[in-house]
């Protein structure tokens, strides 16, 4: 909800601007009037600084918390950091019009981090050191939030809350301070597995860009096919990343004659693969897991997207329950550029458990309370997305999903969130 504020004077950045070696005044006249600039300046520095709100919010304003993220706001994930920002902050800004945390603010502090973890941890480091955060809430990204685990978690005791990524190994076993909300990419998988038998197929091709996280998501889904039906048939089908010309992936497909294709890609590269698809009028159904279920998909891919199924986190943003109408009536309100979507859902889902656990809270907001109240939160109930239940063991709260598909150029639920089979 802000950036960084830099402590200034008369609109000069104290920190780059002021330089006392070159004030030009001689004798025992400099040394008293460096003596006295010095301390006018410190002076002043530490008002403004109080002012910007700089240190740990438990050690000074308690009518603020203050918490951070980092999103891929440019490069080609921006399509997925700018909408779930976008969630998040609507929310955010929604419980502050009601009065915020049993009468505190959150200020959310969000920076772009361009998709990549060597600029992570150098945003880390100065909203952790800089900025004062209790907490990372709400934040985007596997590898690039992993990198900072040895700084924020380790090092500085600062809990990392409901991020948009991670695998198995953040929680098995379960790492101090860290907490998610989001079913693994790994559990994604294994229904996906178990959804494409259970509708018949005996051929199964997985399609996955070539980076190790999609790899790895693509290694399980054969396991949980052939747990349900051990006579099918599971290949994978490895392209690269980011690749726009799909008319040779469907050629290889298509000499697999698979009776379903499961799709491990971005929103763009699905988007790709159905085109194509469509133009070579190959009809076999496609299966995707949630970063397929988007609204980029849809907007890309056209007429060509019509009947996938997928999976998702959270609710169908086009159901009627009061839950999914505030969430679209706070976008239309707060984000007014962003459409109700799944993606902007996440966030706001993200953001929603945050505040619901935060109010549980009796005395100060800091980065040890909110780990504690983590552990204590049982059946936490954002209303878009599964309850939620956590302990001192258990710091994933959910592993249950929802079913999806596009009809009528709109994705639309199937069924109730459901729980996928368990991994070997």
């Amino acid at each position: 909800m802000t950036d960084h504020c830099q402590p200034r004077f008369r609109g000069i950045n104290i920190r780059t601007e002021l330089n006392l070696t070159q004030v030009d005044l001689g004798g025992v006249m400099r040394r008293r009037t460096t003596r006295a600039l010095i301390a006018a300046f410190a002076a002043t520095f530490a008002l403004m600084a109080n002012a910007c709100g700089t240190g740990s919010p438990s050690a000074g304003d308690d009518k603020v918390i203050k918490i951070g993220a980092w999103f891929p706001l440019t490069g080609p994930l921006a399509s997925f950091g700018i909408p779930e920002r976008a969630g998040a902050d609507a929310y955010f800004k929604s419980v502050n019009a009601r009065g915020g945390i049993n009468g505190r603010t959150i200020d959310w502090i969000v920076k772009d981090n361009a998709n990549d973890p060597q600029q992570t941890v150098q945003i880390a480091r100065r909203l952790v050191d800089q900025d004062g955060v209790v907490a990372i809430v709400a934040t985007n990204g596997t590898s690039q939030t992993q990198a900072t685990f040895p700084f924020v978690l380790e090092q500085s005791k600062v809990p990392v809350l409901n991020t948009l990524g991670g695998d198995a190994s953040w929680y098995e076993p379960a790492r101090d301070g860290l907490f998610g909300l989001q079913t693994l990419y790994e559990d994604q998988a294994a229904a996906l597995g178990q959804w494409v038998v259970r509708d018949g197929a005996k051929k199964v091709v997985v399609v996955h860009s070539d980076p190790a996280a999609f790899v790895n998501v693509g290694k399980e889904i054969e396991p949980a096919a052939r747990k349900t039906d051990p006579s099918v048939q599971v290949k994978r089908l490895t392209v690269k990343y980011q690749t726009t010309d799909y008319s040779p992936v469907i050629s290889k497909v298509r000499a697999e004659k698979p009776d379903a294709v499961v799709l491990i890609l971005t929103a763009a590269e699905t988007a790709s693969y159905l085109k194509e698809a469509r133009l070579q009028r190959l009809t076999a159904p496609v299966y995707g897991y949630a970063p397929v279920a988007a609204q980029a998909t849809l907007t890309l891919a056209g007429k060509a997207a019509e009947g996938v199924k997928a999976l998702q986190l959270v609710k169908s943003p086009h159901d009627d329950d009061p839950a999914i109408k505030e969430f679209r009536a706070a976008m239309a309100k707060y984000e007014p550029g962003q459409p109700a979507d799944f993606i902007t859902l996440w966030g706001w889902e993200a953001a929603k458990a945050f505040v619901e656990i935060a109010k549980t809270i009796d005395g100060p907001v800091t980065s040890e309370s909110l780990t504690r109240a983590y552990e204590n939160a049982r059946g936490v109930d954002t209303g878009v997305g599964p309850v939620l239940d956590f302990g001192p063991g258990r710091h994933l709260g959910t592993r249950d999903l929802q079913k999806v598909v596009v009809r009528n150029g709109r994705w639309e639920s199937q069924g109730d969130f459901f729980t996928p089979p368990t991994r070997e």
